[in-house]
């Protein structure tokens, strides 16, 4: 309809104005709660934030424009399948909380490479576990400030390639200086007042959407199968994924990386350290569920509300397709200031993941690499922390480009394949480093980056890249891989792998006292210290 089509640059004005207050206010928040002390301080914030905090922050560091705009409109368009993503972004918690958050936090101290090296010959397993870190949180940067463009052509009304590369630069610009002058704590706390946004901007939008319906779901999803041309079929699983077995088999390996790749992402992982011990990072999981959780409940009934309101028809020819769900829906039900707060919310999602991101990378080079393999540990604090600032630059800067690179592609399968990345070349390697006393360092070494091989080569000779009219590359077909998402092979290469460098390493390889201290270590998070 000619008002749905017209009703960004209509409220563009107030769009920008409300995202403009956001930054401003999280701006001061982030200079006055910074502080200038030792890299615990910047990297882990002192580990000074409670359960409750840190999992509040968790929510908001994990929950991506992607989960906001994306499932809701993949739940208007295909119904029960769009509801798949949030149940594997769920269940994947569920890792975290029962295999790795305590004894994560018992044995590191800031980064993943802590963990995989502790009783591992250091130099090596540093330089494999920033690797992977690096290019985990590349691929996923550069798929959020892509995101950014999108947002700002949907949102805002631009859509001149330069405006939307400006709007990227802002957005990387604004990112950056939030990891700069805050570090970890300034940065937790935008992700605390992200999540607390988002939920609250979710919330209000479930509560109006239900009172057109007089509180009655049955009604509300019985007009969202009449507005979609699938019918009462968008109740049963099959509308997107039951084409054909291929299909099929394309979503149990994205099933496989979101549900095994939040485990081994990195941003994840190192806010275990911002907490005071195990019984408070254990904590953090279980709030972090709560809080995503109550947040795709109300995704679900957005999804179906919006094709109720909007109509399928209608999402899917407005700019940005099947992420114009909710703000349509939002247009429709509360006009230009609901808008507003949707519009905010979204890019204050970008915001803070991206933040979280940054600080992880940097984290990792500065720790892992320019303290421990380059200084062999002989280094002072302040410089970590001066190399971390510097990496933080470079890998805002590239993933500036990279956004502004890729901005227009297809990019919805970057998230998934960072998950990926995450599942094969982190999650193997962890949980045998945290569970297996046999595991060595060429173990480790074979599981991260037979992980990051696979991965990679996979996907570049998929439909992603080539091969298809949605591919990077159309013009050209050189894909021989038939899925999307690599994960259902390269998950159980990582793992494989991992086993096989495990006994055809030395038994030279293996520190039986370091072995015997990260168990009690783990375990019990005596010796376990942040500082």
């Amino acid at each position: 309809m000619k008002d749905q089509q017209l009703f960004l640059g209509d409220s563009a004005i107030i769009n920008t104005t409300v995202f403009a207050a956001f930054v401003l206010i999280t701006l001061f928040i982030v200079y006055r709660v910074s502080s200038r002390g030792s890299s615990s301080d910047y990297f882990v914030a002192g580990s000074s934030f409670s359960g409750a905090q840190n999992g509040i922050a968790l929510s908001g560091d994990y929950l991506s424009a992607a989960s906001f705009l994306g499932i809701a409109g993949a739940i208007a368009v295909y119904g029960y399948d769009g509801f798949l993503y949030s149940i594997g972004f769920l269940v994947a918690w569920l890792i975290n909380l029962l295999l790795v958050a305590e004894r994560m936090r018992n044995t590191g101290r800031f980064t993943m490479g802590d963990v995989l090296s502790f009783r591992m010959r250091q130099r090596p397993v540093r330089a494999a576990a920033a690797a992977s870190t690096l290019a985990i949180t590349i691929i996923y940067m550069i798929a959020q400030m892509a995101g950014a463009g999108g947002l700002v052509a949907l949102l805002l009304d631009v859509h001149s390639t330069f405006g939307q590369a400006l709007v990227i630069a802002v957005v990387g610009l604004v990112m950056m200086v939030y990891v700069l002058v805050g570090g970890m704590k300034g940065t937790t706390w935008v992700q605390i007042i992200k999540a607390a946004m988002l939920l609250l901007c979710v919330a209000l939008i479930t509560i109006f959407l239900l009172g057109k319906f007089g509180y009655s779901m049955t009604d509300l999803l019985l007009r969202a199968a009449d507005n979609n041309p699938h019918g009462k079929a968008i109740f049963a699983p099959g509308v997107q994924y039951g084409k054909s077995e291929l299909t099929q088999l394309d979503f149990v390996s994205l099933s496989l990386a979101l549900v095994l790749g939040v485990g081994g992402l990195p941003h994840v992982l190192m806010r275990f350290y911002t907490v005071p011990d195990a019984r408070e990072a254990r904590r953090s999981v279980a709030w972090a569920i709560w809080v995503v959780a109550a947040f795709y409940i109300c995704t679900l009934i957005i999804g179906y509300g919006a094709a109720a309101l909007v109509g399928t028809e209608a999402i899917q020819s407005a700019p940005g397709a099947e992420n114009s769900a909710a703000p349509l829906l939002a247009y429709r039900i509360g006009g230009t200031v609901l808008l507003g707060i949707v519009a905010a919310v979204a890019f204050a999602t970008i915001l803070a993941v991206v933040a979280g991101l940054t600080l992880t990378a940097s984290a990792s080079f500065a720790h892992d690499i320019y303290a421990n393999v380059i200084r062999r540990g002989d280094v002072d604090s302040d410089d970590v922390v001066k190399v971390a600032r510097m990496t933080a630059l470079v890998i805002g800067g590239a993933s500036i480009l990279g956004g502004i690179l890729v901005n227009g592609q297809n990019i919805a399968f970057l998230v998934g394949l960072a998950f990926a990345f995450a599942a094969s070349a982190n999650l193997s390697t962890l949980l045998y480093s945290l569970f297996w006393k046999r595991f060595n360092t060429r173990g480790t070494l074979w599981g991260i980056y037979s992980g990051l091989a696979s991965c990679l080569l996979l996907v570049i000779f998929s439909p992603v890249v080539s091969g298809s009219p949605e591919s990077i590359l159309p013009s050209v077909d050189f894909a021989f891989f038939p899925l999307k998402n690599p994960g259902i092979v390269s998950i159980p290469i990582s793992f494989i792998c991992g086993i096989i460098g495990t006994f055809l390493g030395s038994s030279d390889e293996v520190d039986d006292e370091r072995k015997a201290e990260m168990e009690v270590r783990s375990l019990t998070g005596i010796g376990s210290r942040v500082g």
